[in-house]
């Protein structure tokens, strides 16, 4: 039987789309890891080549958006001379201890919350309401009281991010409960495994794809409230940095400020990433 040249030999899909799926960063035609690390540099590329050209241009006012010389040059300035007398490294320093404190302080307490609110329904009746209640409130509506209960002190900033931090890691501890089959729950308890057993050798380990992304949020909200933690009687920091230099219409310096904050927030993102494909290999892959 003669074939026709359009036609395929047998199987030809089905070994076609095998060999997509094999393909090393790749399955069935999605651009694999390499592809989308090109595309990020290609578009953080175009973003600078524009902010460049607009303000090359003279289309908007260098105090308004100065270029993206100015600002490096700034930075270097920065670096080498410090800000208000203090080092920059001091700066970055004490607002680093400040976001990876409260975190740090969010994840030891609402990560076992979140936990026993997943496995407990007294105990999610009793914490769920109050968590659910501040969590859409913005980090400035209760800013004063945090400086009316814990002072002007390092007290109410790291409380004012831990806040910002708690909610979404002990609500994404809670989610990642239901990830756990109750199947293995039940075979779990079958072959006699204690509740301590079971929550730290099926539960635990289905939750942590759905903690460590809570996590990663939970850190971002940090970062975000960081400016208004270090609005009232900060001396130091790169938030206090940022608006101490919007008081006299230092853009270059704030827009430095803001790219430090952003890469240092955009670095652990990443080392969380990394965490992930080590702790958790078969997340999005079942």
């Amino acid at each position: 039987m003669t074939r026709r040249p359009d036609q395929r030999p047998a199987g030809f899909l089905s070994r076609f789309l095998k060999d997509r799926a094999t393909r090393p960063g790749e399955v069935y035609g999605v651009p694999g890891q390499g592809s989308t690390t090109l595309l990020s540099l290609a578009s953080m590329a175009a973003i600078l080549f524009l902010w460049w050209l607009v303000t090359w241009m003279g289309w908007v006012k260098p105090l308004f958006l100065p270029s993206p010389q100015a600002v490096w040059f700034k930075f270097l300035d920065i670096w080498a001379n410090g800000f208000t007398n203090t080092p920059f490294l001091e700066h970055l320093g004490i607002s680093t201890a400040r976001v990876f404190g409260a975190f740090l302080l969010a994840c030891l307490i609402g990560v076992p919350l979140g936990l026993a609110m997943g496995m407990s329904p007294v105990i999610r009746g009793i914490f769920d309401p109050p968590i659910e209640f501040y969590r859409p409130i913005p980090p400035l509506a209760y800013l004063p009281l945090m400086i009316i209960w814990f002072g002007i002190h390092e007290t109410s900033k790291v409380a004012l991010i831990f806040l910002a931090c708690f909610a979404p890691i002990a609500l994404g501890a809670r989610a990642g409960v239901k990830s756990a089959a109750i199947e293995q729950i039940h075979a779990a308890y079958s072959f006699g495994a204690t509740r301590w057993q079971v929550m730290r050798q099926v539960i635990f380990p289905s939750a942590l794809p759905e903690i460590m992304t809570a996590m990663r949020i939970g850190i971002g909200f940090g970062w975000t409230t960081l400016v208004a933690a270090e609005m009232v009687a900060a001396t130091r920091g790169i938030g206090y940095m940022v608006l101490s230099a919007s008081q006299f219409l230092q853009t270059s310096t704030v827009i430095a400020g803001i790219i430090v904050i952003a890469a240092i927030a955009y670095a652990f993102d990443l080392l969380m990433r990394w965490l992930e494909r080590r702790l958790v290999p078969w997340k999005g892959k079942i």
